[in-house]
């Protein structure tokens, strides 16, 4: 996928705020860690040789502070990207995330440069060292398990690597395996975010990729690439379980937002209208995708208000955001 910077203003934190919420105080976690592909993306592939960027109009024409950022939790300001990582910004934590990026390492390849999510763990064990150094181990080890790590991945594997693009290692495997190759890689890069002391894990579902304009030009959804995709759902709720039931700390506790297709937006599936210097569609604030995709602005706040406080048993699993956060 290509970076869309501008959802980040409010993707799965907008409207977030921890303080008060029906009048009950929260925890405000000292700092938000954030790893995945496009749909979190804040500028990290802004100076990489990649078609998969969008630090250009119209891109951002919705987001008062412009077109690169990401969104809080309670945080005083956006969570900065790895290339401003100063050692001021990394004690409120650092987004990782590369658009066009996945779990494996040859993901995106179609479309340039991108930081895959095994490079996204090197650099946070980079910043983790720098605030270990600031702040003496102890001190280091008790802020980085208050703080939330969200991770955000997958739906590149499957796009680029199996349903659009695919490579030679997915044509040779059926969807169950394939998924079973990326749960694999998976688990060991969530092994080793939880060896560097996060504590708190947000680990997200994908959306029904099935009804993404640019697998499906009609007003209608592909039921066998949802249904590809439901399996996948499953997959990394079982992760959620085995990390929960084998207790890897007293304190590590991981919550999981499926992006189920029940959700219900207002139908888009159109020719992508963000094109560099374009002019935007004036009717987005009615629309589910603002490109080929990536969700509208309008889309994501329906998705960050579920995530948070979750309206189904099937939004989240087994808590939601803000019940994760008092922990």
């Amino acid at each position: 996928m290509s970076s869309v910077v501008v959802m980040l203003a409010i993707l799965f934190f907008a409207s977030l705020q921890i303080v008060w919420v029906n009048g009950q105080a929260k925890a405000t976690p000292p700092c938000l860690f954030i790893f995945g592909d496009s749909l979190s993306d804040s500028g990290n592939n802004n100076d990489l040789l990649t078609g998969a960027k969008c630090n250009f109009p119209p891109y951002g024409v919705d987001f008062p502070e412009g077109p690169t950022g990401s969104d809080h939790l309670g945080l005083p300001g956006y969570i900065k990207p790895y290339p401003k990582a100063t050692d001021d910004v990394i004690m409120r934590g650092i987004n990782y995330a590369s658009g066009s990026s996945g779990i494996l390492d040859e993901t995106g390849w179609q479309v340039g440069d991108r930081i895959c999510m095994n490079k996204q763990m090197e650099r946070h064990k980079e910043i983790v060292s720098r605030i270990s150094q600031r702040l003496g181990e102890a001190q280091a080890k008790a802020h980085l398990g208050k703080c939330l790590y969200s991770i955000y991945v997958g739906s590149n594997d499957w796009m680029f690597n199996y349903f659009i693009r695919p490579t030679v290692m997915a044509t040779n495997l059926l969807p169950q395996g394939y998924a079973d190759k990326l749960h694999k890689q998976l688990t060991t890069q969530i092994d080793t975010l939880l060896g560097l002391g996060a504590k708190k894990v947000m680990m997200f579902g994908l959306s029904p990729l099935g009804c993404l304009p640019i697998l499906n030009m009609i007003q209608t959804c592909s039921p066998p690439v949802n249904e590809v995709l439901k399996m996948w759902n499953d997959k990394v709720k079982g992760i959620v379980d085995t990390y929960n039931n084998k207790a890897v700390s007293n304190s590590f506790i991981s919550t999981l937002w499926i992006f189920s297709t029940q959700i219900t937006y207002k139908p888009l599936f159109k020719q992508a209208e963000c094109v560099p210097f374009s002019i935007p569609c004036q009717d987005r604030n009615e629309r589910a995708y603002w490109d080929q995709e990536h969700t509208t602005e309008a889309a994501n706040k329906i998705l960050a208000a579920r995530a948070f406080k979750a309206q189904t048993p099937t939004d989240t699993y087994p808590m939601d955001i803000s019940s994760l956060a008092r922990l």
